[in-house]
């Protein structure tokens, strides 16, 4: 019944679009969706390449049956085993018995411990291959990106990099699936979230990923989030490169926390200090208000970064804490950093801000702005220049050095 969209010789898109879930892992808004992306090669052998969300299991199914006809699917080929591209793998052995499961050692252990199988399976290593006839699938080991048993596939003949989450990006994919074919606009941003909120610790293990890949001459990606790459593949590659270096955009992103707009109103005179700086890309997001995850995105994006709180229980404002360990987390580097608070009897903030900043090494100037009560002139002027600051050394990159070419 599926016409599958036809992605290389020999090579179809089989993945699905989920419109209907709410949060990505329960936690990462999607506006817009999200695709499980998925491939099957048609040879003398047939593969597929990694399955989707059991929820989307039957229409998964057909699309594979309305491909293969009477063939039989010789073989299944997981590069990552999250749930959201594993899930169903039990569903696919219920209609495909005598599929060979190929995965390295780490892969094959988490399918056992998954979903109990461990039987017609196939191990393979860091470059070994597999031929399906005229087609011959390499395996590169890639691990953390983003799990320890992540691997990618590619295809010699076609020159087809099968990436898992790597290159990958939230937003479904309405109608078309191949780059050329999309408006690709509204996918960077969604790229830039995906990437700093998932992978954004292992940025060294990304960096040893494309080192990996850099002999390699492929001329498509297939993700398992996302559009295939073909036309933009360049741009992709740049921003996964410059983001696992933590290199960013001249830009401030100001982050408050505010229960009675004292530490708001320092925030505004923040940011017309940095717009006196010359600096264009100015984000500012109020943490009650802004998801946690489109903020982590702008600290990616953007060099520079200066947070405000009020004392709250002698302690950070709950809701800027919470932020600053989804940061810490994930062990953002190279940043320019500012900060400032607010209390009414008793200071806390801003030495729990002087913590923050020394646990993550970033460049400070010497000073923080704090305020008891409302905000005096004094103050108003220093957080006019504490945002000029920020501003003015943002507008010396960080450089770091590339590792990829």
């Amino acid at each position: 019944m599926f016409q599958n969209h036809k992605i290389a010789n020999d090579i179809y898109y089989v993945g699905v679009n989920d419109r209907q879930k709410h949060k990505f892992e329960n936690m990462l808004p999607l506006p817009n969706g999200v695709s499980y992306n998925a491939y099957l090669i048609m040879d003398e052998k047939t593969a597929l390449i990694d399955t989707v969300e059991l929820a989307f299991g039957d229409v998964f199914v057909n699309k594979i049956q309305s491909q293969l006809g009477d063939k039989k699917l010789d073989y299944l080929i997981i590069n990552h085993m999250e749930p959201d591209h594993s899930g169903a793998i039990r569903l696919i052995r219920q209609y495909y018995p005598e599929i060979i499961l190929v995965g390295n050692s780490k892969t094959l252990a988490m399918v056992e411990g998954f979903y109990g199988i461990d039987d017609n399976v196939l191990e393979v290593n860091d470059g070994g291959e597999l031929s399906l006839g005229s087609h011959t699938l390499q395996f590169y080991l890639t691990p953390m990106v983003h799990w320890p048993e992540t691997m990618m596939t590619y295809d010699v003949k076609e020159r087809v990099l099968f990436s898992g989450d790597a290159f990958g990006c939230f937003g479904n994919l309405d109608g078309a699936v191949i780059d050329k074919d999309l408006d690709v606009n509204k996918y960077w941003d969604e790229m830039i979230r995906y990437y700093a909120n998932i992978v954004g610790k292992y940025g060294s293990a990304v960096q040893k990923a494309l080192l990996k890949l850099t002999p390699l001459d492929f001329e498509i990606i297939c993700s398992t989030h996302g559009p295939i790459w073909k036309k933009h593949i360049s741009e992709v590659v740049d921003v996964y490169d410059q983001l696992s270096r933590y290199n960013a955009k001249e830009g401030v992103v100001i982050i408050y926390g505010s229960m009675y707009g004292n530490t708001e109103l320092m925030a505004e005179i923040v940011a017309q200090g940095v717009a006196q700086s010359g600096v264009k890309n100015i984000i500012v997001h109020n943490v009650s208000k802004s998801d946690p995850s489109e903020i982590i995105r702008d600290i990616f994006k953007y060099n520079g970064l200066i947070v405000g709180s009020p004392t709250y229980c002698n302690e950070l404002y709950p809701e800027v804490e919470s932020l600053l360990r989804k940061i810490e987390i994930r062990q953002v580097k190279n940043r320019y950093f500012g900060y400032f608070g607010s209390f009414t009897w008793a200071g806390a903030a801003v030495k729990r801000l002087e913590t923050f900043v020394q646990t993550m090494k970033w460049i400070t100037p010497d000073f923080a702005v704090e305020e008891k009560q409302g905000l005096k002139e004094d103050n108003y002027h220093a957080c006019m220049y504490l945002g000029k600051k920020i501003g003015e050394m943002a507008k010396t990159p960080i450089v770091v050095e590339p590792h990829c070419v």
